[in-house]
């Protein structure tokens, strides 16, 4: 019967996740994760996957997660410069955490060319976010949607579409607070909204190619 309910709980997971509207704002929300039934299997008993997907509901609900762009480009505009500032200040309060951040294109152009251009959006927020002290070994831009999960279904341009999401993927492994197991004082800790950027931290604009 256990092993019945550890074949079931990822095949529910992943039923879930298919429901979900913001496909790219998911825990393991790449194909290859399929091949990864033990992690998951382990994370899930030892109680890591729940504390994940409590902390990156936890940074959606606390700081913009999402970031959108022109059409055709992967530049980061003011506003967008100014989500990734608010993001850089979470992330800097939690330094037992991994990030990932997902580009996302509209359904204008091929699969092919999509898929780069949303993989240059999530290069060009990580960039940017390590311009505000974030450690580049804890945020990885290796997940491309390119225009297959889209917001809103339609074949025109769609800002919406056209965006890149950063969510919390894990712990870093080798962090004292995470080798104690005290996952809970993380997912407990105070995020002060007003944090600003530690002294010499430069706020430059850091942008991505475009075409």
């Amino acid at each position: 019967m256990r092993i019945r309910s550890l074949i079931v709980l990822p095949l529910a997971l992943a039923a879930l996740a298919a429901c979900d509207p913001e496909i790219g704002g998911r825990i393991d929300g790449t194909e290859a994760s399929f091949g990864n039934a033990t992690m998951n299997n382990t994370m899930i008993q030892s109680g890591d996957k729940s504390y994940v997907i409590d902390l990156t509901q936890r940074f959606a609900a606390e700081v913009p997660a999402m970031v959108t762009f022109a059409f055709n480009s992967a530049a980061l505009d003011g506003s967008a410069q100014a989500a990734l500032r608010k993001q850089a200040d979470f992330i800097r309060q939690f330094p037992e955490l991994r990030f990932r951040v997902y580009g996302h294109t509209d359904l204008v152009g091929s699969h092919a060319y999509n898929k780069a251009l949303g993989m240059r959006r999530a290069q060009a927020v990580v960039s940017y976010l390590a311009t505000q002290g974030v450690s580049r070994s804890r945020l990885e831009a290796v997940a491309s949607f390119g225009k297959t999960q889209p917001l809103v279904l339609t074949q025109g341009p769609e800002q919406r579409n056209r965006r890149t999401v950063t969510e919390v993927s894990g712990f870093v492994a080798n962090h004292p607070t995470v080798l104690n197991g005290k996952y809970a004082e993380v997912i407990f800790r105070e995020y002060v909204a007003s944090a600003t950027p530690e002294h010499g931290f430069a706020a430059q604009s850091t942008e991505g190619s475009s075409e």
